[in-house]
């Protein structure tokens, strides 16, 4: 697969599901779109087909905000069809704001309250280890989720149990809801201190396919603990106009927005060859 192409069109209908519904958690979910294509594009052993294979790979996205990020790439896997995409938040659905693993399928776990994710992805994890299985639990976190204490609680026991068959991915965009996350809880070097936490751990590129998929390459080969890839990333990640919102994180916009993310949505569309209609 080429993963470029897939990260425009996850990028694509993720803009697209979230102006239908006419607001949402657009920075966030942009800043992801990269490391979902690698993952469900050339990484993990997942399909339709195989949705409750119990020896699938397992996806948590402990930031839960950024669900229609998720969803795009599960329309575009095959889960459910483009109808049910643009059904996100609606009364009644099955494809709620931060995702469920009851209502939508394709989803393994359902997160939204931050902290939590980190510590059910280590949970699958070590049940994982337990059964001697050799899949992969990969989970992506927040930079802003992370001034949650439970994230460390989660971490310090994933490498006590030395848990080299999870992969945590940082999305580390420098902001969350109230602003940038160094004005906020100075997170200091990501990297140094999971690294003091027992994992192993470097910084990627997290807008660069190829560099997080070498990443994750390298990260399978370690054995006997956890990897932390810190994700080098940009809340609205993309779609320039949304990069340089300062308050990029859930938007309701105004008329002047609305033309700006409809015109992003057009250029995005030239990009994938559909129409953005």
């Amino acid at each position: 697969m080429n993963t470029q192409k897939f990260a425009d069109q996850i990028r694509f209908y993720t803009m697209k599901e979230l102006d239908n519904l006419g607001f949402g958690h657009f920075g966030g979910s942009l800043s992801i779109v990269e490391t979902l294509a690698v993952l469900y594009g050339n990484v993990m052993n997942v399909s339709p087909e195989k949705k409750n294979n119990p020896d699938r790979d397992y996806f948590v996205l402990s930031k839960g905000h950024a669900g229609p990020a998720l969803y795009a790439t599960l329309f575009l896997k095959g889960y459910f069809d483009e109808g049910f995409l643009y059904s996100l938040n609606q009364n009644g659905t099955n494809l709620p704001s931060h995702p469920d693993r009851i209502k939508t399928p394709g989803v393994d776990m359902t997160t939204g309250s931050l902290g939590q994710g980190i510590s059910a992805a280590t949970g699958i994890a070590k049940g994982n280890q337990l059964l001697g299985k050799s899949n992969y639990t990969y989970a992506i976190v927040g930079d802003g989720e992370l001034n949650e204490g439970q994230c460390w609680e989660a971490f310090q026991f994933a490498a006590h149990q030395k848990l080299d068959h999870l992969i945590v991915l940082i999305d580390d965009n420098k902001k969350q809801l109230d602003g940038y996350t160094t004005d906020i809880c100075d997170p200091f070097d990501f990297v140094e201190k999971m690294q003091a936490f027992g994992f192993s751990s470097w910084r990627v590129d997290g807008s660069d396919v190829d560099a997080i998929e070498a990443a994750i390459d390298q990260a399978k080969q370690v054995k006997g603990k956890p990897t932390a890839i810190v994700l080098d990333t940009v809340k609205g990640q993309g779609v320039p106009y949304l990069e340089e919102l300062a308050d990029n994180h859930h938007i309701r916009p105004d008329e002047a927005a609305k033309v700006a993310i409809k015109k992003a949505i057009v250029t995005l569309a030239g990009k994938i060859e559909v129409n953005p209609q």
